[in-house]
């Protein structure tokens, strides 16, 4: 099984296209017609679909954090800290957590993917 991946209006669609050419399971925000969505929605829609959200958005921190304290679950946020990364770093690691991974490794959890 792997995890399926749930891309915010703030990655690159450069990084979902290269994980799109390794096989990678990926959904953006605007093909799910979610642009905009205020974050605590986004994070419950990338639930309902069963996939982590990926983003490099520091609110979606404070928002897991926040559902970690009263009990909320969640299919898991991964936090890519786009300008401390080389570009295919954050594509290899993102495709090592999908493809090596289960979803419930993610619940509830926030990863990082940085230097």
């Amino acid at each position: 099984m792997s995890i399926p991946l749930y891309m915010d209006e703030h990655v690159p669609h450069l990084i979902t296209g290269m994980l799109r050419q390794r096989g990678v399971d990926v959904l953006t925000t605007q093909e799910d017609g979610a642009d905009g969505t205020p974050d605590p929605e986004l994070l419950d829609r990338a639930t309902l679909l069963g996939r982590a959200l990926v983003t490099s958005d520091h609110d979606f921190e404070v928002e897991a954090a926040r559902r970690q304290r009263v009990g909320s679950w969640f299919a898991g946020v991964i936090y890519v800290a786009l300008h401390s990364i080389p570009l295919k770093q954050c594509v290899d690691e993102l495709e090592l957590i999908s493809v090596a991974g289960e979803p419930a490794d993610l619940e509830n959890l926030v990863r990082y993917v940085r230097i």
